[in-house]
């Protein structure tokens, strides 16, 4: 069997990783949750508790914020992974002031080079109005192109919306 990998898209609490972890447990293979979340404030530890019971047991989980290549070469083609987001790992970049063009294509060839089956999940974050300052639009601008490449990888694309899959590239 080839690798996969399927991208699931959507807007902030749009159903995307309770979709992306549903996607994994049906693989029926070990399940590898990679997470690049830093909890700064009570707020966010909150979302990432909820986030740790709506997954239930069965998990391993490697916290990821700014390496993700080193865990991705680890994983086995028995192996199914959800490195839920995408987007918290470029803002972790960003605001590390990392070399963002080079971080991206390293992910991207660390994800071609994946023995295992990979589900990422990214916000789409272009369809509101345009930010007011500069690191915002920054950002944006940063994250639709690298969902731009991320998708010519995808075998499979899904963008979710009020909790319902649109299939935008391939099978589910």
């Amino acid at each position: 069997m080839s690798k996969k990998i399927t991208l699931v898209l959507g807007g902030a609490a749009s159903g995307k990783s309770a979709f992306a972890e549903n996607l994994v447990i049906s693989c029926g293979k070990s399940r590898i949750y990679l997470a690049t979340a830093q909890c700064f404030d009570e707020e966010m530890r909150d979302k990432i508790e909820r986030h740790k019971t709506q997954r239930g047991s069965g998990w391993e989980t490697i916290e990821a914020p700014f390496d993700l290549l080193t865990p991705l070469a680890t994983i086995k083609n028995n192996e199914c992974v959800l490195l839920d987001c995408i987007t918290m790992w470029l803002s972790n970049h960003l605001l590390k002031h990392s070399d963002i063009d080079h971080e991206c294509d390293r992910l991207i060839t660390a994800l071609a080079h994946c023995a295992g089956q990979i589900t990422l999940v990214s916000n789409e974050v272009g369809q509101g109005i345009v930010p007011e300052n500069a690191l915002a639009r920054q950002f944006r601008n940063l994250q639709g192109h690298l969902n731009q490449r991320l998708a010519v990888c995808a075998d499979t694309v899904v963008f979710i919306t009020a909790g319902l899959p649109c299939l935008l590239k391939g099978k589910l």
